[in-house]
């Protein structure tokens, strides 16, 4: 039970850290590109762990060598399409060619995983049909992606460059206006103390001009 269970759980966390990557992988290539890795890597165990350590029967060298391959695209082409499909809204024009191809590559490594005989569905009437669908949701999303681009005025995903453009603008106006405002304050209080200084002198000098007369008085009464 406990290795159905792990066998289960790998297969769909391979393939969420691939469609994850898949999608993202503009932001951050180093990174998501080592995320990717590893949720091949993960896939890989998953495969291994239900086709050859669970099944008493153990395949060929040969069959081993087409499944391997074969589990590996069908997860990056599931990767894409589911990735596509969650995050249209997020990246248009990237998940408009992601979810047609990851139908497409998804399909064919599907008749190769699981049913490698009839190989020839690929380039019969299922596979046309897979690739006319494939075709039709190219051009339909791509028209909507356009659209998405024109509504939002190709500003796209900035991620924090539209943000830190106005953080600095808004900045700048803020320092402006509070080196504005200090040299209003210095002025009005420049014209507030001038007037004040004036008396001040007169009354020294009124003052002064007093004493002057008092002694002089003071020497005539002598």
């Amino acid at each position: 039970m406990i290795g159905d269970y792990l066998g289960y759980a790998t297969t769909f966390v391979g393939a969420g850290l691939i469609s994850g990557a898949v999608v993202h992988h503009p932001l951050d290539p180093d990174r998501y590109t080592l995320i990717a890795l590893i949720g091949a890597g993960v896939f890989l165990c998953a495969t291994l762990l239900n086709e050859f350590v669970l099944k008493r029967q153990r395949p060929s060298a040969s069959k081993v060598a087409a499944i391997v391959p074969a589990s590996l695209a069908l997860s990056f082409g599931i990767g894409m399409l589911s990735g596509g499909m969650q995050h249209f809204e997020d990246f248009p024009e990237r998940a408009a060619m992601l979810i047609p191809f990851g139908l497409a590559l998804s399909f064919v490594a599907y008749v190769l995983r699981y049913d490698a005989a009839r190989w020839r569905s690929i380039i019969g009437p299922t596979g046309l049909l897979v690739l006319v669908t494939a075709a039709v949701a190219f051009v339909g999303l791509r028209g909507i992606a356009a659209d998405m681009a024109a509504e939002s005025g190709g500003g796209g995903h900035s991620h924090g460059e539209e943000t830190t453009g106005e953080t600095e603008t808004g900045e700048t106006e803020t320092a402006e206006t509070e080196t504005a405002e200090t040299e209003d304050r210095h002025t009005e209080d420049a014209g507030t103390k001038t007037p004040d200084a004036s008396p001040g002198a007169e009354s020294t000098k009124s003052g002064a001009g007093e004493g002057e007369g008092g002694h002089a008085e003071d020497g005539h009464a002598h």
